[in-house]
């Protein structure tokens, strides 16, 4: 039987409504609670586990599908990464006590200046919080090595966020939980983290060569490297500028000033 969408007005003679798209009225009774439970945590057709489950099997594939308009079942790319970026801070604030070991490690390093400490600490506990801001500037490098290859900035946003995605689940689901287990060394631990930045190489090259598969292997690996060799330099760029700021605060206000950027 026909009825009125509760949102538009229009007649709806489906499931959905063809103007809107809002769903037949239904009233809420326990079914209705227990499908949207069922949905929320078990449901892994659509959605956020959808894109989970297919970015950790094939991530250069998925994002080029969503690229190529096959979107309805996936989880939005940009609202997908601060999820999972949000996540990744968590584990590393809160489980693995990143920024006190870290802080440890660099103070044993001998590096006296606490200042370049608490600056490189601080940096170490939220890489994948600075990641997740870099990303309109790692666009532009993947945009410059990969010019020829016919994707847009704005795509290289999304592919960026692909990418992203990768690299923290590899970190969640593979770093940390090694990390977590040697969370009692200092020099191991931060052993662990300075080397595992090394796993974006081959998460690159694995990500490009399922996105352009028409393109040699070859091309794709000089393409990778041009993106690292311009994201290594903003990188440099960055933590220059990082420095700075904390001997000048460090300059004007005395080392005390670093606690107020510092978390709680």
């Amino acid at each position: 039987m026909a009825e009125s969408c509760q949102n538009c007005n229009e007649i709806i003679t489906a499931s959905f409504c063809g103007n809107c798209g809002q769903k037949k009225y239904k009233r809420i009774d326990r079914k209705y609670i227990w499908d949207e439970i069922q949905y929320t945590l078990l449901h892994t057709n659509k959605g956020f586990l959808y894109s989970v489950k297919n970015i950790l099997r094939n991530p250069g594939k998925t994002a080029k599908d969503f690229i190529d308009g096959n979107r309805v079942n996936h989880y939005k790319p940009i609202l997908l990464i601060f999820v999972l970026s949000s996540i990744a801070a968590f584990i590393s604030y809160k489980i693995l006590n990143f920024n006190e070991i870290m802080n440890a490690f660099y103070s044993q390093n001998q590096i006296n200046s606490k200042a370049m400490v608490d600056a490189m600490s601080l940096l170490s506990s939220y890489s994948s919080i600075l990641m997740l801001l870099l990303i309109p500037f790692f666009s532009i490098a993947t945009k410059i090595a990969f010019s020829k290859c016919g994707n847009n900035y704005y795509e290289h946003i999304v592919i960026n966020a692909y990418i992203l995605s990768y690299y923290t689940l590899v970190y969640i689901v593979l770093v940390y939980p090694i990390m977590f287990f040697f969370r009692h060394s200092v020099v191991v631990f931060g052993t662990i983290a300075q080397f595992s930045t090394l796993l974006i190489l081959p998460i690159l090259i694995l990500f490009f060569k399922e996105f352009y598969k028409d393109k040699p292997f070859k091309s794709i690996l000089m393409r990778v490297f041009g993106v690292l060799g311009l994201t290594i330099l903003g990188y440099f760029i960055l933590i220059i500028l990082v420095v700075i700021v904390g001997f000048v605060l460090a300059a004007f206000m005395g080392p005390e000033a670093l606690q107020y950027v510092k978390p709680k």
